[in-house]
Parts: C-alpha cells; structure tokens; sequence
C-alpha cells in the first residue's frame, strides 16, 4: 500500500503538473471507484466541471486537490482521492491520449480544458475518488502541505497531523503518545495520534531508534519517544528523496515512475539476514495481522511488551 513518501511523491507531482488547469469533462468508467461520492458518478462529473485545480494538498495519507469556488472569497470543495492498495493517479498529455489505448484498470478519467487529462487506475480497486465539503481545520492552521488555507475534507477532520507537517505540534504529540497505555508501533500506526505512519515506515524508523515495537507507551521516556518519531521522520524523508517505497510495479507516480527506496531497507522484509548495524539476524514477528521486523540485539525485547 502507498505510504507517505508516495502520497507526497504523487502530491508534489500534481502541484507541478495540473495546478492552474481547468475541468471539462469527466468519465467514470467504474462507478464503484466513486463510491464514497453521495450524490453519485453523475454528481461527481457535475461538480468537477468547469472548476479549477487550486492546490495539491496532503494530511498524512490523505491527498486532495482544491477546487476553486467562482464568486466566493475562498474554496469551498476539494476532489479527494484515496489511493487504496493500488490506486493511481497519472497525468496525461493531449499527445498521449490521441497516441494510444486507456489503460485496462483505468477507473476515472477527468477531462481537462487543454486537450490533457488526470486518470485514475486501480487495478485492485479499493481506492476511490469523492468530491467533498472542506471545513475548518480544529486548530485553525493550515488543513496538510500544499496549502496556506485552514481547511481540509470533511472526511480527514478525524486524521492527525503527520511528522512532515510544519504545523505538528511535537510536545503535544509525545504527551499524548507517552499517555496511552498500549506498545508503541501499535501507537506510531494510530492515524488519530499522528498520521502517515504506516507498517514499513514504523518497522524502519524503530530500527533507527533502537526500540522495539512491543514497547510499552507508558514506560516510554521523552528521549525515546523523541528518538522513535525522528526514527520515522528521517526514514521518510530518506524515501521521499529516492522517489518512495515500491513492492509492487502497481504503484507508479504521476508521471508512471516507480519509487525504489525499497533497496535501502534496513529491517522490513529482511527476515534472515544481517543487520546492517550489528549483524545479527532480522526477526519477523505476526503483528496486528501483518508482520513486524526487528533486529533481536538493537531491539531488545521488553519483558512487559505490549501490542
């Protein structure tokens, strides 16, 4: 599943390529793909019509593009896109239209006024599309990166800041961390504590910190915890500046690269072999239905591990 570093990688994509573009029509191929839209694909094309691409923004995992409100002092609708398991969004040139075939998994194709289009691919379906309100944001500070404005989608208000997010305020968030009675992946992966975190990004970044997952949050010392959220945070960044993490040829950016920071992972889906820090061998334990990675050395086991 695109993490992060994807979804930033796809954002800065957008903001560099359909910002300032207008909508003229829109075609939904899959109806299913704009399930999360009320009034439906027919609603959905309505809405997108003749609006202008305003900002690329993202929250964590969630990324939306504001939409421009003619006749009102500021936006009032975004499009939000979840990308699922294997959702895409690829700018496409008037060139490239005329030149060949729509891709088999393409889901959504939105027109744009200078002969381009975005389109939406998913192969797995699970992501979708939705035109949706945006609100204020609770604290008044802009809604992701991307843009200036307090507001956000209506459907992300519940979504934290992410590590990223120039607006996070970090003593906030390790009080709230170091509060919570439960093992720290298990925190670091809460959306509603801080956002963005995923499996591959929480495995990585706790190597980084020398903690293991099964840690107990109340047992936590503010270093630490400063240690494993910088841990994620640097391993982040380190993806974002290699293009992202891909295991799957499904997931390509805006203009259909693949991220391949995947070759420089130091404990996810290293199960057998050598540490890089210290030698011993990476250990896979089943976690929350997925898997978690550690080295037994540099991640002692706690003895009152939580999960």
């Amino acid at each position: 599943m695109p993490e992060l570093p994807e979804v930033e990688t796809v954002r800065d994509g957008l903001a560099r390529h359909v910002l300032g573009r207008t909508v003229a029509t829109v075609e939904v191929h899959r109806d299913y793909s704009v399930r999360r839209h009320v009034g439906g694909p027919l609603d959905l094309a309505g809405r997108l019509a003749g609006r202008r691409f305003e900002a690329a923004v993202r929250r964590g995992k969630f990324l939306w593009v504001v939409l421009d409100a003619p006749g009102a002092e500021e936006p009032d609708a975004a499009l939000l896109a979840h990308l699922g398991m294997s959702g895409q969004l690829l700018v496409r040139s008037a060139a490239e239209l005329e030149q060949g075939a729509a891709h088999p998994h393409l889901r959504v194709r939105v027109h744009l006024s200078d002969g381009g289009a975005v389109d939406f691919v998913d192969q797995r379906t699970f992501g979708h599309l939705s035109v949706t309100d945006l609100v204020p944001t609770p604290d008044g500070a802009p809604g992701g990166l991307g843009s200036d404005l307090p507001l956000l989608p209506e459907p992300a208000v519940h979504i934290a800041r992410d590590l990223l997010d120039p607006a996070l305020d970090r003593d906030d968030l390790v009080r709230r961390l170091r509060a919570r009675r439960t093992g720290l992946k298990r925190a670091l992966l809460d959306q509603t504590l801080v956002s963005g975190i995923g499996n591959i990004y929480a495995d990585e970044g706790l190597w980084r910190a020398r903690l293991h997952y099964a840690r107990p949050t109340e047992t936590l010392r503010r270093p630490e915890v400063e240690r494993a959220l910088d841990g994620a945070a640097e391993v982040m960044r380190a993806a974002l500046a290699q293009g992202g993490t891909s295991f799957d040829a499904l997931y390509v950016n805006v203009n259909g690269q693949s991220g391949y920071f995947d070759r420089s992972l130091a404990v996810y889906g290293q199960v057998g072999k050598p540490c890089p820090r210290c030698g011993t061998l990476v250990r896979r334990d089943e976690f929350m239905n997925r898997s978690s990675f550690t080295c037994p050395v540099c991640q002692p086991r706690p003895r009152n591990a939580r999960f």
